[in-house]
């Protein structure tokens, strides 16, 4: 049988809508939870540190009649060195290429907040959603009340959305409304299509999950994962990695008494890797110095922080 394809001009006839959703906000509010619970996969890595999100990471929701490319950016903070300066461009990026606007606050969140950024949200013209996340820390509704007035009064334009993306509440009003505002639009990316990100990214990021959740303080932050061999066989994934780390006395941090603390490191992720691929994983992780990596240009650029 004969395949037909259908072009851009008969999916725009048809009816077919398609759009990007780009989810701003300060750092350590849920949006990386929340993309996960619209997008429907694990794309964006989720611990209860800040700053986990460092690239913009897009999640793409594909039905019939629509296309939905979500994309989650690093929280909004003021840079200390250039890694959070790349960081702080992507989010502002975020502003600058969007058909919807969705910003994530909290229950403890003070609305006046980077109020510079705020003021920018404030002056778009598309339509911009306000998720007030983690819901379900409020004692009563008179408190969801006084934060929603808050909110109305500093963006006025926003269409609030009281939520829970940990308990997934209000998220599917939110899902339809976001559906709702789609522009008539082919698809930007092919309808099977998950993320933009190549599978060598979602191994780097997940080892930076168990990075993050297995060591303290500055650790976690001063380390960046390079994939440098990912052979796909039929039944086996054969990757081998190296955790960059800035000085030396980090690196024995990272391996740890015996090499315990890297071999959890890498059970942990081998684990959820074999989950995310749906095959065996043999998985090799070195650690390497990299003096002062994230304020030298050049291996931002190497690490794809910067262009």
């Amino acid at each position: 049988m004969e395949e037909t394809k259908v072009t851009n001009a008969e999916h725009t006839e048809n009816g077919h809508r398609a759009g990007f959703v780009n989810i701003v906000g300060n750092p350590n509010v849920g949006k990386s939870t929340l993309m996960n619970d619209l997008v429907g996969e694990r794309i964006s890595i989720i611990t209860s540190k800040a700053q986990t999100t460092r690239h913009r990471i897009m999640g793409i929701v594909n039905t019939p009649e629509y296309q939905i490319v979500y994309s989650d950016t690093p929280g909004v903070l003021k840079p200390k060195y250039k890694l959070q300066e790349s960081m702080l461009g992507f989010s502002e990026g975020a502003l600058t290429d969007a058909d919807i606007l969705l910003y994530v606050t909290d229950v403890v969140e003070d609305p006046e907040k980077n109020k510079e950024f705020l003021d920018r949200v404030a002056a778009e013209k598309i339509p911009v959603l306000l998720v007030i996340n983690k819901v379900d820390l409020l004692k009563d509704n008179s408190q969801l009340e006084a934060l929603v007035d808050a909110w109305h009064k500093r963006l006025p334009n926003a269409e609030i959305f009281p939520t829970s993306a940990i308990e997934n509440f209000n998220v599917v009003n939110l899902k339809n409304r976001i559906v709702e505002l789609l522009p008539p639009s082919p698809p930007f990316f092919g309808k099977d299509a998950l993320t933009d990100k190549p599978a060598r990214f979602f191994v780097t990021e997940i080892i930076r999950e168990k990075l993050l959740l297995n060591y303290d303080k500055e650790i976690p932050y001063s380390t960046e994962v390079i994939v440098e061999k990912f052979e796909e066989k039929e039944t086996a994934i054969h990757i081998m990695t190296v955790i960059y780390v800035e000085r030396d006395s980090q690196k024995g941090i990272i391996i740890g008494k015996g090499g315990e603390k890297i071999k959890k490191v890498g059970i942990e992720a081998r684990q959820d890797i074999e989950k995310f691929f749906g095959k065996k994983v043999h998985l090799e992780i070195f650690v390497k110095v990299e003096k002062d990596w994230r304020n030298r240009e050049n291996k931002l650029r190497q690490f794809g922080y910067m262009e």
